[in-house]
């Protein structure tokens, strides 16, 4: 299997890629367009700001390969929220536009932002990408930006109010907290997405 970690300058390339390794696959970090389509599975992770990780994908002629892959793709946190149409980060700007959702800052005034820590998920709709992953899991998220509840929602989570914690629209799959620095659960997440 032919697994890619598109390099979008961010931080978290090589635990993702670590994490990768741990369940017994071998991932390319890459942001060459021939290696991406070859592809077999794609993780788009991100963190930082959106409007670097658009300018990474735009000098390296990658927002078309990405908007019309057929292969399963995980965005990860700052990479689900690209899947979107707009974030509200950086005076806005717009993403991907594969998914009809906006990005929102968490506006809150009791609790601290980022919401950074450990936090459960919550479900009600079954995907191959939650299998052995029961309700009330925590995972690790490091998050100042949000996507509300929507229709591609199949997890949420709660900080201050309900968000998305994992979307899902056919091929393309995003998740909110990091699941390379999630433990157990984490490595679970990955190679359910690995055997989808």
């Amino acid at each position: 299997m032919k697994i890619i970690i598109i390099n979008t300058a961010c931080g978290n390339l090589y635990s993702l890629q670590s994490a990768i390794k741990k369940i017994g696959f071998n991932a390319l970090i890459t942001n060459n367009p021939n290696k991406i389509r070859q592809a077999d599975k794609i993780f788009l992770p991100g963190v930082g700001s959106v409007k670097s990780v658009m300018h990474t994908l735009q000098t390296h002629n990658l927002i078309h390969i990405i908007c019309s892959c057929q292969k399963d793709i995980l965005g990860i946190c700052l990479g689900m929220q690209i899947l979107g149409k707009y974030s509200m980060e950086s005076n806005g700007i717009h993403t991907l536009n594969i998914l009809d959702y906006t990005v929102n800052m968490i506006n809150n005034t009791h609790l601290p932002v980022p919401h950074m820590g450990w936090n459960t998920i919550n479900y009600s709709k079954d995907s191959p990408i939650l299998y052995n992953i029961p309700n009330q899991t925590y995972f690790y998220f490091s998050h100042s930006y949000i996507i509300n509840t929507n229709q591609y929602t199949i997890a949420t989570s709660y900080y201050h109010k309900f968000f998305s914690a994992i979307i899902q629209y056919k091929n393309f799959f995003g998740v909110q907290f990091h699941p390379e620095k999630s433990g157990i659960a984490g490595l679970q997440l990955i190679k359910n997405f690995l055997k989808i």
